[in-house]
């Protein structure tokens, strides 16, 4: 029984290298629906379309496409086919991405898109709105959160940052302000599903996460086969 895992979550609450662990251990693909926006942003700027230029950048979209590795991960972006996924994770990107994202158009366009990737089962999805729009009906939604101090910490230790300088101080600003945009937007806020399940991971080491997320997947697993089981008995 292969479900459909919705996985959302702030920025830098982990829900990539999570789901992405955790997939491989289920035997699940990945998809990490963030690179596709961060690609049509850092595709934006290179061409200088801005977001007020909604219909400009909803074409933009088609020249962005995710590719899978080995493993089924689909975490590296190709732009016009040459891979752009480092490209995509450079603060300018980081600083527009949320203006980017919250244009109703490029949303749309890339909706049916992320449902398709999906429509086989056997894959976690991550995101900001997979289990509110994007995947309403996922076989399971899990919501990880994490204050945005101690976000802003990870992020800082993973770029080697000395944690109380200024440049420690700037990504915890980033971050407030992303929450409160990505939280605020009139299109597909940020927000937990009313049925989502919600893992805390302030304090977590990354292997506690990972352990988490796998075991509400084997127990979603272990619970939709004991249905179609009873369903059959009947």
């Amino acid at each position: 029984m292969r479900l459909v895992v919705a996985l959302d979550g702030p920025g830098s609450s982990g829900k990539s290298s999570v789901g992405a662990a955790a997939a491989l251990r289920v035997g699940y693909r990945f998809c990490d629906t963030g690179l596709l926006y961060r690609a049509v942003t850092w595709l934006s700027l290179e061409r200088g379309v801005p977001a007020s230029h909604p219909v400009a950048l909803r074409k933009l979209a088609a020249e962005v496409e995710l590719a899978a590795d080995r493993a089924g991960r689909l975490s590296s972006v190709l732009v016009d086919g040459v891979d752009r996924t480092a490209d995509v994770h450079t603060p300018p990107v980081e600083a527009a991405v949320s203006a980017v994202s919250a244009v109703p158009e490029l949303r749309a366009a890339l909706l049916e898109r992320q449902r398709k990737l999906a429509a086989n089962g056997g894959i976690v999805m991550a995101g900001r709105d997979i289990g509110t729009v994007v995947l309403p009906d996922a076989d399971l939604k899990l919501f990880l959160d994490a204050s945005v101090e101690e976000r802003a910490r990870r992020r800082t230790r993973e770029r080697g940052l000395e944690p109380t300088g200024s440049e420690a101080e700037a990504i915890l600003a980033a971050l407030r302000e992303r929450d409160r945009l990505d939280s605020t937007r009139a299109v597909a806020p940020l927000h937990p599903a009313g049925d989502a399940r919600i893992i805390s991971t302030d304090g977590n080491r990354f292997d506690d996460t990972v352990d988490a997320v796998v075991g509400a997947i084997l127990d979603a697993q272990a619970r939709r086969v004991s249905e179609v089981e009873a369903s059959g008995a009947r």
